[in-house]
């Protein structure tokens, strides 16, 4: 994966209420929707950004571009890294990032929400690596093969788990 010089990351963060805290949820997600990185942290404030990039950029390598949104956090840590030339920002640029937040929202309002930043942090690094092993992208294939390709997907996650 580190070889893939053309990819383009989106970056958001978006706020998680643990035991009626606010908390922060950082998030890559590639062009793709793949979700590459996601890092729990109390404060939203250049050094989480830098501790977050810093994370994503060692274990995916360098992205071509990274969209962002307007949060001034982003550009001091790209700053900081070297990187700031990389930076995107538009209106609607982020919303491949925003939209990757729905899954999520749904599954932790089922749980009933989150008790501590660990159990967070643990389950949104699970779930995301699950997401992206079944998220098959409905709307750009017919269903004949969408159906074999969740076939596969199931028989793989059936051997993992046996």
């Amino acid at each position: 994966m580190k070889g893939f010089r053309h990819w383009r990351w989106h970056l958001d963060e978006v706020y998680v209420k643990i035991n009626g805290e606010m908390h922060y949820l950082w998030r890559a997600v590639d062009h793709e929707g793949e979700v590459l990185e996601s890092y729990v942290t109390k404060t939203r404030d250049k050094g989480a950004a830098l501790r977050f990039m810093r994370k994503a950029l060692k274990r995916h390598g360098r992205a071509e571009a990274i969209v962002t949104d307007g949060l001034k956090s982003y550009p001091a840590a790209m700053r900081e890294l070297g990187n700031e030339a990389r930076r995107e920002v538009g209106r609607h640029a982020n919303n491949r990032a925003e939209n990757s937040h729905l899954p999520f929202r749904r599954r932790e309002r089922a749980m009933q929400r989150f008790r501590q930043m660990q159990s967070l942090q643990k389950f949104v690094s699970v779930h995301g690596s699950i997401y992206n092993h079944f998220n098959q992208e409905r709307h750009l294939v017919d269903r004949q093969t969408y159906k074999l390709r969740r076939s596969a997907a199931l028989a793989e996650w059936q051997n993992l788990m046996a």
